[in-house]
């Protein structure tokens, strides 16, 4: 049996998707989780095959979670199942060493022979993604650039960035102006949003 874990927020989203797989004859899901943060603690506990992960969660985002089961359960295969498919979403599950990357609209037939898939080793892509991403480039954004746009969420201050990433804030305004150019937007508000549709943050 392909030993399968969960980790989607959306309740119903999640039992269906449980449901689902479990009717397949040689799937069992043997742990559901609602939060990025429970992933690698459940993932040691319950050793599944693959690990089925939402991009944004609660506590920490799939993509994060991705590279800690890389690190912590190496053995398990993880395959990134989005409502957003952004090319830039593609990238970053590949860095984090994701085997799979496929949108939720797809038939559940489809999905349950992704799972089959990169248990055997392979990489499976949605194709329009697969294409979008390449068409697209790598993010211009640099890990700094990415944090203190991430850190500006809720009207925070330069002074709330900056005291939050620990840095000062002649370099915190460096960082935002530079996302601003890359991202070719008029203010840091408009620069978060453009990154997150493009998948960067």
């Amino acid at each position: 049996m392909i030993r399968v874990l969960l980790a989607e927020d959306q309740n119903m989203m999640r039992g269906a998707l449980a449901l689902l797989l479990g009717m397949e004859r040689d799937m069992e899901v043997v742990a559901q989780v609602s939060t990025g943060d429970t992933i690698v603690s459940t993932a040691l506990t319950a050793r599944p095959d693959v690990a089925l992960l939402d991009i944004e969660l609660p506590g920490r985002s799939g993509l994060d979670a991705a590279a800690d089961l890389r690190e912590e359960v190496p053995d398990c295969r993880v395959l990134i199942l989005t409502t957003f498919g952004r090319p830039g979403y593609l990238r970053r599950a590949m860095e984090a060493g994701a085997a799979g990357f496929l949108v939720k609209d797809g038939p559940v037939e489809e999905l349950a022979e992704a799972i089959r898939r990169v248990l055997g080793g392979e990489t499976v892509v949605d194709p329009v993604l697969a294409a979008a991403a390449l068409s697209a480039g790598p993010s211009p954004l640099t890990a700094r650039e990415r944090d203190a746009l991430n850190a500006s969420v809720d009207g925070a201050t330069v002074a709330d960035i900056a005291a939050k990433l620990h840095l000062s804030e002649s370099t915190v305004r460096n960082y935002l102006s530079s996302a601003i150019g890359k991202t070719h937007t008029r203010n840091r508000m408009e620069a978060m949003r453009e990154a997150r549709q493009q998948g960067w943050l």
